[in-house]
């Protein structure tokens, strides 16, 4: 039984899920991903099983790896990368791991929405060099914050905003009302209607044709002046291009991300020395807690899956 292992977090962390994967009779390639499509072609057809990250799994990739593959199973909740749909017609079952990484990467969020209206990197940069540079912040009590996607990791972000002191506004087709009433989030229909009153957006929808480009620059102009944008869920959600120009407008006063359109990215993108725009490299679920949690789920699905157990957790059926 051969396994291409892509996902650098599993690898690079220490925890039981290495101890499970060892015990048991598979022979294990290890690539360093998230790898292309191009890559992937070349390693297609060799493997029974994939246990990956954000690897480019296309319908072409799929095609090549049958009738040898017989389970994919993703570290992580995105699925944007895999063609789930040629999965399902082709009835490989695609296991994923939610439920595991919601607190680490809310509090993530909360790192890159604190380190922007501080300027900590700035100033923390500054003073390593020696020199005593104060710059004037902002305060986040009292300001409005917009939740894009109120799924388990914003509904988390949503509770440490309210903690903060924050106003909270949400966006979600799945409505959660009970923790929406509870927490009096303020409902949307459309962003066009929540935009105007925000002065934070945070992105936590999962990518699709529906909410690629979700913000745009039509939808900029609705937002009040220097609006503050931090997402942690995907770099399509956003039209790369319309963020730099309202950036450099001030339409949008800062935009922190732990996402890229491009990972690794070129020493030419445009985001990478931008003065209002702060960039961490996907390491928002990158937590000694979170990833072993991560691991060992993506593991046990794989492993109850080959030996034909029910403890696993599949996202698409048939």
């Amino acid at each position: 039984m051969r396994i291409l292992l892509t996902t650098t977090s599993y690898q690079d962390t220490p925890g039981d899920h290495h101890a499970l994967l060892g015990a048991q009779d598979y022979e294990i390639h290890r690539e360093r991903g998230p790898l292309p499509e191009s890559r992937m072609l070349e390693l297609a057809g060799q493997f029974d099983a994939f246990l990956c990250g954000d690897d480019e799994i296309t319908r072409a990739v799929l095609d090549q790896s049958l009738p040898r593959l017989r389970v994919i199973s993703k570290y992580g909740i995105g699925l944007d990368k895999i063609d789930v749909t040629a999965c399902t017609e082709k009835k490989v079952p695609v296991l994923f791991t939610p439920g595991v990484n919601h607190t680490t990467v809310a509090e993530h969020t909360f790192c890159l929405l604190l380190a922007l209206v501080r300027n900590l990197i700035d100033s923390a940069n500054a003073v390593r060099k020696g020199e005593w540079k104060r710059i004037t912040g902002h305060e986040i009590w009292n300001k409005t914050i917009g939740i894009i996607g109120l799924g388990r990791i914003g509904q988390e972000v949503a509770k440490r905003a309210l903690a903060f002191g924050m106003k909270v506004h949400g966006l979600d087709p799945y409505w959660p009302e009970a923790f929406a009433k509870e927490n009096g989030i303020e409902r949307h229909e459309t962003i066009e209607t929540m935009l105007p009153h925000l002065d934070v957006l945070s992105l936590h929808a999962n990518l699709s044709e529906s909410t690629r480009h979700l913000v745009n620059a039509q939808r900029l102009k609705l937002t009040k002046p220097e609006l503050l944008i931090v997402n942690t869920s995907r770099a399509e959600l956003v039209h790369m291009a319309d963020i730099l120009v309202a950036l450099d407008a001030g339409s949008v006063g800062g935009y922190a991300t732990d996402v890229l359109d491009e990972e690794p990215p070129p020493p030419s993108h445009p985001l990478l020395r931008h003065p209002k725009a702060l960039i961490t490299p996907h390491i928002g679920s990158r937590t000694y807690e979170s990833v072993p949690r991560q691991a060992m789920r993506a593991t046990l699905n794989l492993v109850n899956y080959l030996k034909g157990e029910k403890d696993v957790i599949q996202a698409n059926k048939w």
